[in-house]
């Protein structure tokens, strides 16, 4: 017997178990590779259903029914499709402006009250983003119709009733109280961040209340404004159940052209040539606004110095 042997049978270990007692040593990701690799799973799923539609959308307007500039020779030679781009950002407009006049005083007097009040602030104003744009628009029909109760009302004051459904104002109407929210929470988030004792300190000095809201507090709430009505406008633009509903044939918008062209016609490439355009004036919408943000920002820095 050799001293190895007599060895392991004095200790009771075999050279593989002294070999499985030795510690494995695991290779770990760099660290440098965590973040991207945290990043695949988004990447993957805007790839597929973001991008590669995209892609196919801009391939099909320069190829559907055949290759070159076709549809977008029509889409710009017809008087239709500039009407209804025109209703398209008016009507954006207007409900931009429409929800940041409503909601600039909600959002203050939410800055102002309890805490247990402003939750329940939040939830009324969460509430309707619970249901379905359907039912509220098939609820704003009820509401607006000629014979409906909003005009019930107005009669019973002695007032003449209006024409508020099938008019831009009815789509104004039910497309402000869909997006409300959107406006409501950054303006609120802009607004808690604001030092009421400025306020004070202009009113000390002399300032009336509407010039120390108007020099002082409102500026400080531009970037709320700024990124509510950026939000707002961009998601008007896509707009179909509530013009549909609400709005006549005169004031089409450009999201029922594109539902015309693909569903009616089966004209796809025109219907995706519309969707270029529209994409594309939100990304120009998109990059105003960056660069006048980055502007302001700079006149800022430069005062600071």
């Amino acid at each position: 017997m050799s001293q190895l042997d007599i060895h392991s049978a004095a200790t009771g270990m075999s050279s593989s178990d002294d070999n499985s007692t030795r510690p494995v040593r695991r290779r770990s990701i760099p660290a440098s590779w965590i973040s991207p690799l945290l990043t695949v799973p988004a990447l993957t799923t805007l790839t597929l259903f973001f991008a590669i539609p995209i892609a196919i959308v801009i391939v099909m307007s320069f190829t559907d029914p055949q290759a070159g500039f076709e549809n977008y020779a029509w889409l710009f030679t017809t008087p239709l499709i500039g009407k209804a781009a025109i209703n398209t950002f008016f009507i954006s407009f207007a409900v931009t402006l429409v929800c940041l006049a409503m909601a600039y005083p909600y959002a203050y007097l939410m800055t102002i009250v309890s805490d247990r009040t402003r939750s329940v602030m939040t939830m009324l104003i969460m509430i309707p983003l619970w249901s379905s744009i359907l039912i509220r628009t098939l609820a704003w029909v009820v509401l607006l119709q000629d014979s409906g109760p909003i005009n019930d009302a107005l009669v019973a004051v002695g007032l003449e009733p209006m024409q508020l459904i099938r008019t831009p104002l009815g789509i104004v109407i039910g497309m402000s109280q869909v997006l409300l929210p959107f406006m409501v929470m950054p303006l609120y988030s802009a607004l808690s961040r604001i030092d009421v004792r400025l306020v004070t300190a202009a009113k000390s000095l002399g300032a009336s209340p509407t010039r120390a809201f108007f020099e002082v507090y409102l500026p400080l709430s531009k970037q709320g404004i700024f990124s509510g009505s950026l939000t707002v406008f961009i998601l008007a633009l896509g707009f179909y159940i509530v013009p549909s509903l609400l709005g006549s044939p005169q004031d089409t918008m450009l999201s029922a052209m594109i539902q015309m062209q693909v569903s009616g016609f089966l004209a796809w490439g025109r219907g995706s040539a519309l969707g270029v355009v529209l994409l594309m004036s939100t990304l120009i919408a998109l990059l105003f606004a960056s660069r006048l943000t980055k502007g302001k920002k700079n006149r800022l820095g430069g005062t600071t110095r």
